[in-house]
């Protein structure tokens, strides 16, 4: 290179940056800087999560019905390494080995999610007692270990029945039956699990599971199917809300955890980053933007055209019933974005073939959007309490000689994205919690066992739990309340 001996107002004219913009930069460095030394706000919530058919195994036992995964997982061709979650980690009979695991990071939350077929086997109608038997032995557990319960109502476990008789999320009427379960659920879980999360995902249990079949329950419908799955998974989620609402205890909370479309300025001028904010709002149309301000936008609509979703403003009113909180599960930019003379104000930069990613192809590291993910749903929707409810990467995990797996990847990952995090709140972004993901590796749905996503290494023969060397990291991290 030949820009030895420049000034820094010689380097920004021959590449064609502002001053403004190496200003930005500088400034963005420092914050991020300062940031880290500041640590995390007194009070923090630090957390594990996981969910139910990814860990608890025992499938058949207790009352439990079918889901649409254990349908998934048993056709031929569908998980790429032929597995299935009948045992999974084992979690239903040893919960209480994993509620210390917990405790031994110095966690005080745990984010789970409720099975539906193991609380209705038919999706509604009676419910089975020894499936919330299940649930209130966890909670106590929990409880009695200092660990804070946040309870996920839906993590894509479906009642088999359900998409048998109304053809799942295609059909309102599973709607309505998710409303039924979350009434009853609340009823008789909130005198002692304060936190409720709707639906975990509403974007990848429509696209994956409806338009693309790489999920439970393998559909690929075309555009105006996909956009009605879209409007009643929204729509069961306002119902839900409505029902926690009405049949929880006194100062329950709830809310989404959604996998927003994240929008990251790709230079931090002011022009990207309104830009960044113009898309954070458009990509999440079908999702977020609805729930928090009751109409899908212009664009949307008119993009859907005749696909567009048939809905009432009932509808709209139901899918934005107020809630406590956001939940965002952040772990790659989905976009980089520039600021453009267009109609939409924006566009969309393409990922090089050159871009990093984790041992998981899809899951390339950008640590900042977990400080713009937040920035944004605070500034555009006003949102007061977030939520960080997942986080983590993959990695090859493999033990050493000495046993133990030094995924010293695992910890540059939640290490940068842990710095952004301590940035945006230290800027006052509204975040109260932070769960990782994920606490013991796990199915990891159509990938089967080939990702491992925990802290906790699992042989998945003796179902053996194995602290890796990250779980030391976010013991210390959660010690300390700032990043190490």
């Amino acid at each position: 290179m030949a820009f030895k001996g420049l000034t820094r107002r010689q380097f920004a004219g021959l590449t064609g940056w502002s001053a403004l913009g190496l200003s930005a930069l500088s400034a963005a460095s420092g914050r991020a800087e300062a940031a880290a030394a500041s640590g995390f706000p007194s009070g923090f919530l630090w957390g594990t999560a996981t969910s139910a058919y990814q860990i608890e195994g025992a499938v058949n036992e207790d009352g439990r019905g079918a889901s649409i995964w254990d349908r998934f997982a048993h056709t031929p061709g569908t998980i790429s390494d032929r597995s299935n979650a009948d045992t999974a980690t084992d979690h239903f009979h040893l919960y209480r080995e994993d509620v210390q695991l917990m405790k031994a990071l110095g966690a005080k939350a745990y984010r789970f999610s409720i099975a539906w077929p193991r609380i209705f086997p038919e999706g509604a109608g009676a419910p089975n007692p020894k499936g919330l038997d299940f649930y209130n032995r966890l909670v106590d557990e929990l409880l009695a270990n200092g660990i804070e319960p946040f309870a996920t109502l839906y993590h894509w476990d479906l009642p088999q029945a359900l998409q048998d008789r109304f053809g799942g999320w295609t059909s309102r009427d599973t709607s309505k039956a998710f409303a039924d379960y979350s009434a009853y659920v609340a009823k008789y879980l909130s005198d002692r699990v304060k936190y409720f999360f709707t639906i975990n995902e509403c974007s990848r249990l429509v696209h994956l599971g409806h338009k693309y079949g790489a999920d439970a329950p393998g559909l690929k419908l075309p555009p105006s199917g996909l956009n009605q799955v879209r409007h009643n998974v929204a729509l069961g989620h306002g119902l839900a809300v409505q029902a926690v609402r009405a049949h929880g205890r006194a100062g329950t909370r709830v809310g989404p955890a959604e996998n927003a479309v994240s929008c990251i300025p790709a230079i931090e001028t002011p022009e990207n980053i309104r830009a960044a904010e113009i898309a954070t709002r458009e990509l999440n149309a079908g999702y977020l933007t609805v729930m928090l301000e009751g109409k899908y936008t212009e664009a949307f609509l008119a993009q859907a055209g005749k696909d567009a979703p048939k809905y009432t403003e009932e509808d709209l009113r139901i899918i934005s019933s107020p809630i406590d909180f956001v939940g965002l599960n952040i772990y790659t930019p989905d976009h980089y974005v520039i600021a453009a003379g267009n109609e939409r104000g924006f566009t969309l930069a393409p990922f090089p073939a050159s871009f990093p990613h984790m041992k998981a192809s899809w899951l390339r590291p950008g640590p900042e959007a977990m400080y713009w993910v937040p920035r944004h749903v605070a500034k555009l929707w006003n949102v007061k309490s977030i939520y960080i409810t997942e986080n983590g990467t993959s990695g090859s995990d493999q033990p050493a000689a000495d046993g133990t797996v030094y995924d010293v990847d695992r910890i540059m990952y939640l290490r940068n994205y842990l710095t952004q995090l301590q940035r945006a709140t230290s800027e006052g972004v509204p975040v109260l919690g932070y769960f990782l993901w994920s606490l013991i590796d796990n199915f990891e749905w159509s990938d089967g066992y080939e990702q491992r996503f925990g802290i906790y290494r699992v042989d998945f023969d003796t179902k053996r739990r194995t602290p890796k060397l990250s779980a030391a990291f976010y013991r210390e991290t959660i010690a300390r309340n700032a990043v190490v």
